[in-house]
C-alpha cells in the first residue's frame, strides 16, 4: 500500500514537471514570438524573458528580431538615356510584426527573400530605368579632373566637363527605398536599406570602353616617348659639342706644350752648338749622311765638293 503511494506520488511529480516544462518557454533578445493556438495565432511576444502559455494545446514559433541580409542578383537593366548596365544590389530588413510575418509567408525567411526579390529587384529596374546613367553612376556635381601632358611635358589637371546632375545615385537608392519598403509593410517586414553594390557595362559597351581607355593610354604614353626622344636628342647634341670644345682646348694645349718644349729644345741645341761651329757642321753633316745615303743611292761628285768633306778627311792617306 505504501509502495504504490509513492510510486503515485512519483508519477505525478513527473507529470506535473511535464506540464510545466510545456506551459514555461524562453524568449530570447534577438527572439520574438507568436503562440498559436491549433494554427491559428493568439498572442504575440516582444519581449524577451519567461513566458507562459497552455501546455500540449498552444504552441510557440520563433522569428530573428535582428537586422537581416538581402543580396540581390545581378540585373541587366536598360537606362533612360539607352545605356545597357549591370545593377547589383543589397538591402538590410527587419521583421517589425512577427503576426503579419506568419500570415504572409508562412514564418519562412526563404519565402520572405523571393518576396523582396520581386519588390526591390522591380524598384530598382523602375527607377533606373527612369534616369540616365550619369545620374546613376554619381551623387554630386563635384568637378571631375583629368591629367593631360602638355608640349612642354609639363603634367597639368584639367577639368573635364560632364552633364549636370539633377537627381543623383544617393536620391535614386532613397526613391528605390521608399516605394519597396511600402510594400512590404503587409508582409510585416521593415525594409531598413538599400544600396547599389556595383554597376558595370554589358560586355560589349565594357569592352569599348575598355578600348577607350587603352587609346588614351597610348596616347600619353607615345607623348611622353616624343617628349623623351627630344630630350635624348638635345643631350647628345650638348655631349657633342662639349666633347668637340675640350679635344679642341686639349689639342690646342698640347701644341702649345710641344711648341715650348722644340724651343726648349731648339734653344739648347743652338747653346750646345754654338759653343763649337765645327762640331755642330760635324753633327749635321752626319745626319745628312744618315738621310740621304743608302745601299741603293748612288752620288757622283768632285773631290772638292763640301758633302764629301768631312769623308775625305777621315780617309787614310796613301
Amino acid at each position: 500500500m505504501k509502495t504504490t503511494k509513492n510510486v503515485l506520488i512519483i508519477v505525478g511529480a513527473l507529470f506535473g514537471l511535464i506540464i510545466i516544462s510545456s506551459a514555461l518557454f524562453t524568449v530570447d533578445q534577438t527572439q520574438q514570438a507568436i503562440i498559436t493556438q491549433f494554427g491559428r495565432p493568439v498572442r504575440e511576444v516582444s519581449e524577451p524573458g519567461l513566458k507562459i502559455k497552455i501546455p500540449f494545446i498552444q504552441h510557440v514559433s520563433y522569428f530573428d528580431k535582428r537586422l537581416l541580409q538581402w543580396d540581390g542578383r545581378p540585373t541587366r537593366i536598360p537606362t533612360r538615356d539607352k545605356r545597357y548596365i549591370w545593377v547589383d544590389t543589397c538591402a538590410r530588413w527587419r521583421i517589425n510584426s512577427s503576426l503579419k510575418f506568419l500570415q504572409s509567408v508562412e514564418g519562412s525567411e526563404s519565402i520572405a527573400q523571393s518576396k523582396l526579390d520581386n519588390i526591390i529587384e522591380g524598384a530598382v529596374r523602375n527607377y533606373i530605368s527612369d534616369n540616365e546613367l550619369i545620374e546613376v553612376v554619381r551623387n554630386s556635381n563635384r568637378p571631375i579632373y583629368s591629367t593631360q601632358v602638355t608640349a612642354g611635358g609639363k603634367e597639368v589637371r584639367v577639368q573635364k566637363k560632364v552633364a549636370e546632375i539633377k537627381v543623383g545615385r544617393e536620391k535614386i537608392t532613397r526613391v528605390i527605398l521608399e516605394n519597396a519598403a511600402k510594400k512590404t509593410l503587409p508582409l510585416g517586414i521593415e525594409l531598413v536599406d538599400v544600396r547599389i553594390k556595383r554597376i558595370n557595362y554589358v560586355e560589349s559597351v565594357r569592352q569599348r570602353v575598355f578600348e577607350r581607355m587603352i587609346a588614351e593610354r597610348l596616347q600619353m604614353a607615345a607623348q611622353y616617348r616624343s617628349q623623351g626622344e627630344g630630350e635624348k636628342s638635345k643631350i647628345l647634341g650638348d655631349k657633342e659639342i662639349q666633347l668637340k670644345t675640350i679635344l679642341s682646348q686639349a689639342y690646342r694645349k698640347s701644341q702649345e706644350i710641344k711648341g715650348k718644349a722644340d724651343a726648349e729644345a731648339t734653344k739648347i741645341y743652338a747653346g750646345a752648338f754654338g759653343k763649337d761651329p765645327e762640331f755642330y757642321s760635324f753633327v749635321k753633316t752626319l745626319e745628312t749622311y744618315k738621310n740621304t745615303l743608302d745601299k741603293d743611292t748612288w752620288l757622283i761628285l768632285t773631290t772638292n765638293s763640301d758633302y764629301l768633306k768631312y769623308l775625305k778627311s777621315l780617309a787614310p792617306r796613301r
